[in-house]
């Protein structure tokens, strides 16, 4: 697959991101070896591959989720830009 200057124009509006000059080349460019590299893995033959399902054969050690107090609820405020007397104050986000 060709990646042209429209792709990367296209990729960079859906993800909010600017390429000009040099860095819209660079971008290009790196496209490019990612999808030569996907190409390249479609030639490996995977036939009487089992899936990999776990990466390792390690087990999970959890420990006990025991509740505990680290920062009282002052603590928590003391820092605060804006607080009432049990609550952090923040700008309105919703409007009704």
């Amino acid at each position: 697959m060709k990646i042209t200057e429209e792709i990367v124009d296209h990729i960079a509006h859906l993800s909010r991101l600017e390429f000009e000059g040099e860095s819209k080349k660079a971008i290009k460019e790196d496209m490019e070896r990612i999808v030569n590299f996907m190409e390249k893995l479609q030639e490996v033959d995977t036939d009487n591959v089992e899936p990999l399902i776990f990466m390792t054969k390690e087990i999970n050690r959890l420990r006990e989720d025991e509740p505990e107090v680290t920062v009282t609820q002052k603590q928590a405020l003391q820092n605060a830009p804006k607080a009432d007397s049990d609550y952090f104050r923040i700008p309105k986000v919703l409007n009704k």
